[in-house]
Parts: C-alpha cells; sequence; structure tokens
C-alpha cells in the first residue's frame, strides 16, 4: 500500500498528464483538420483561421502547463523551447485571422507553419528525443518523444513548402504545405493520446 502523500502526488502528476494530453490533442485536431481545402470550403477563410488560432491557444495551455510540471536538465528545456514555439504560433495564426481571404481564394494558404515556431519545435523535438534516448523502444515516453520530433521534422517541412514567393505571390508547393501541416498534427495527436495515463485501478 502506497503512502498517503505518495498517493497524492501521484494522483497529481496523473491529472496533470491527463489535461496536458487533453489539451494538446484538442490542438492537434485543430490543425489536422483545417489544411483540408475541404473544410474551408465548407466553414470559410475566416472559421477555418479561427480553427488554427484556437489550436494554437490549446497548443500554449498544454506547453504551459507542460513546462510547469516538468523536470530538470534536457526536459525543461525541451519544454520551454517548445513553449516559445507555440507563442510564435499564437501570433502567426493571430494574424492569419486578422487577414482572411475571401471566398475567391480558396487556392491559397489560411496558415501553414511559420518558420520561427517551427524552429522552436524543431530545436524542443531534439532536446525531447536526447532527453529520452536511452530509454527502450518500448518505453511510452521514447515512443512519443519520437512521434513528436517526427512532427516536428513535417511542421518543418510545411514552413518551408508554404513559403510565399514574393515575385509570384504564391507558395513553393501549396498541396505540400497543408499535407505536412495534416501529417505533424496527426503526429502530435498521437503523442498527445499515447501521453494519456492509464487509469489507476485503487485496491480494494
Amino acid at each position: 500500500m502506497s503512502a498517503p502523500g505518495t498517493a497524492a502526488a501521484t494522483a497529481a502528476t496523473d491529472m496533470a498528464t491527463r489535461w496536458i494530453g487533453v489539451l494538446f490533442a484538442i490542438g492537434s485536431a485543430c490543425f489536422l483538420v483545417g489544411p483540408f481545402p475541404g473544410f474551408v470550403e465548407l466553414v470559410g477563410s475566416e472559421v477555418d483561421a479561427a480553427v488554427f488560432f484556437a489550436g494554437s491557444l490549446f497548443f500554449t495551455s498544454a506547453a504551459l502547463l507542460q513546462t510547469l510540471h516538468s523536470g530538470g536538465g534536457l526536459d525543461r528545456w525541451a519544454c520551454l523551447v517548445q513553449l516559445v514555439g507555440t507563442l510564435f504560433f499564437n501570433v502567426s495564426t493571430f494574424q492569419a485571422l486578422q487577414t482572411g481571404l475571401d471566398a475567391t481564394e480558396y487556392d491559397r494558404l489560411v496558415w501553414r507553419p511559420d518558420w520561427r515556431g517551427s524552429i522552436c519545435f524543431l530545436v524542443s523535438g531534439v532536446l525531447a528525443y536526447l532527453a529520452v534516448r536511452h530509454l527502450s523502444r518500448r518505453e511510452r515516453d521514447w515512443r512519443i518523444a519520437v512521434i513528436n520530433l517526427a512532427g516536428c521534422v513535417a511542421f518543418g517541412i510545411s514552413a518551408v513548402a508554404g513559403y510565399v514567393v514574393p515575385s509570384t505571390g504564391s507558395a513553393l508547393d501549396l498541396a505540400a504545405a497543408n499535407a505536412w501541416t495534416s501529417f505533424g498534427a496527426l503526429c502530435f495527436l498521437v503523442g498527445a493520446l499515447l501521453l494519456l495515463p492509464a487509469r489507476r485501478v485503487t485496491p480494494r
């Protein structure tokens, strides 16, 4: 039987981890559906931009909570850099929300990961992987780190593909930017769901 103090601390940690997973999952779902052309055609560019902005707020909430409950060393640095990245995404998604696109511009990007946030996510993903690289590949934390790193790489590719060429005013590769954003969000969604702790069975 665990000591009351230990049991309470474990329950508090599980609750925080559960909330981090839920917030990241909701944010990831927003970034997953936002890039789909059919979605923006269905709801309009302003609503689509609002979905991206809402997703960024859920990301920031989760990243802040994760930072507050992080350990020391690489884990803390990974969380801090990730938090900064989400703030950059807050700014870029808000700008997309303010800009808006009219109904004839569905072939343009509503939002794609900006380079500053993407760099922060890449650095954070690498740090998080380095923090758990010694673990077995069967460990949940190792799998989460690898899946999230894949998502960070995908967001980085999307940022490059979505670069708007000044001379043409068009993205380098619109379809690739949208596809890689959705794939990155899918990775983050899987990582978030894996983060949800299993409910503990209280012995009678």
